[in-house]
């Protein structure tokens, strides 16, 4: 790492909140991304489940294996300087027991994460939240829309839309803070809801569709850059269109070579005019 460059850490993110600093975190899943992200002075960057679906071609992200993070975790944690990477700890990889949990979470620090994220906040999840912390390892909570869940939630629905249900999210994020989260993600929920729960907590939130009061912000990198192929929810802002971009650079591609212009001499390699004339002269053995 740089001399010059100051790592972000769990307790930076404890003082950003402190200072009403805006946290920003964005997903990577590989090398060059994680790398640009991180020069772009982005301060987190989070190794998501959700590369299930962009990167693999899954409908859900319950597919998504520990194997599967493995690999993109050490693809991008070799990418980052600065920023705090989180790995995500995929479906079933900690609902089984505390010793398996420590064992997939151990496996993502080691791959290169900082911290490892988990969803929900069940008696079982808390109990792991206070274990893993215990262990040394930084763990962010996640509330809200739960991606893992969602058999059992039926679907991509707003939570907290009530105040009895936004006191119940509120309650779940005091117990994973009370278990050692360094930090809680927000997933479509009410902005109120939102506003509420982050001005009762001492430990940051990051908000994702869940308006602008949260302690800061996170979004799928290949949606903000209007790379994935499918519909992007109500609450991302595309700033560029890479999709387009690539179609269009490819096209011209395969037309340059369909119309043999590419490779041109700029491209190519040649022998030296000694060479060439033994060649010429049929004389090479």
């Amino acid at each position: 790492m740089a001399d010059n460059i100051k790592k972000v850490t769990a307790r930076t993110f404890q003082k950003m909140k402190e200072n009403k600093e805006k946290i920003t975190m964005l997903t990577a899943y590989d090398f060059s991304t994680a790398k640009y992200i991180d020069e772009a002075g982005v301060d987190s960057i989070l190794i998501g489940d959700s590369l299930g679906m962009t990167i693999l071609g899954y409908d859900t992200t319950i597919n998504v294996t520990v194997e599967d993070m493995l690999i993109f975790t050490k693809a991008v944690s070799k990418g980052v300087n600065r920023a705090l990477v989180i790995a995500d700890l995929p479906f079933l990889s900690y609902h089984v027991s505390k010793e398996q949990t420590i064992i997939n979470a151990g496996k993502l620090i080691q791959a290169g994460a900082n911290a490892v994220k988990l969803e929900g906040a069940s008696d079982f999840i808390l109990d792991e939240v206070k274990h893993l912390t215990q262990c040394g390892i930084n763990v962010a909570g996640h509330l809200g829309f739960t991606p893992q869940y969602i058999n059992t939630i039926g679907g991509y629905f707003v939570q907290g839309k009530s105040y009895e249900n936004t006191l119940k999210l509120l309650e779940a994020a005091k117990k994973l803070e009370e278990n050692g989260a360094f930090c809680l993600i927000l997933e479509m929920v009410p902005a109120e809801t939102a506003k509420y729960i982050s001005e009762n907590l001492s430990i940051p939130t990051i908000g994702i569709g869940a308006g602008k009061d949260c302690d800061g912000q996170v979004l799928v990198i290949d949606d903000i850059i209007g790379k994935y192929p499918k519909p992007v929810p109500k609450f991302v802002k595309q700033y560029a269109n890479v999709k387009e971009i690539i179609k269009t650079a490819v096209s011209e591609y395969n037309n340059e070579v369909k119309q043999n212009i590419f490779p041109n001499k700029e491209n190519t390699f040649y022998l030296t005019d000694e060479e060439r004339e033994k060649l010429e002269r049929n004389i090479i053995k």
